[in-house]
């Protein structure tokens, strides 16, 4: 899992030079959990890691340098953010 979100977390801020490393770590480890639970809660069968890694990419491509504006509008995030005090 380690190697996955590695990549994921590296990929991210290539494109994002407005988030820390753990930052962006945070914010793959949430969008992991995030699809893998929305997929299953959607009755959709388990495609593995390597499939979750490929949305994921996919999503930091598209909107990975402004992934730390369009996420924090999202209560659920925000609300995590500011608990942890990433953004002031």
């Amino acid at each position: 899992m380690y190697d996955y979100y590695e990549r994921l977390t590296n990929r991210l801020l290539e494109q994002n030079d407005h988030l820390s490393y753990f930052e962006a770590r945070t914010w793959i480890e949430l969008l992991w959990e995030d699809f893998e639970a929305t997929y299953a809660k959607a009755g959709q069968k388990y495609k593995g890691k390597d499939t979750t890694e490929k949305v994921l990419s996919q999503w930091i491509d598209n909107y990975g340098p402004r992934l730390h504006e369009i996420l924090l509008e999202k209560p659920k995030y925000k609300q995590w953010f500011e608990k942890k005090k990433f953004y002031h």
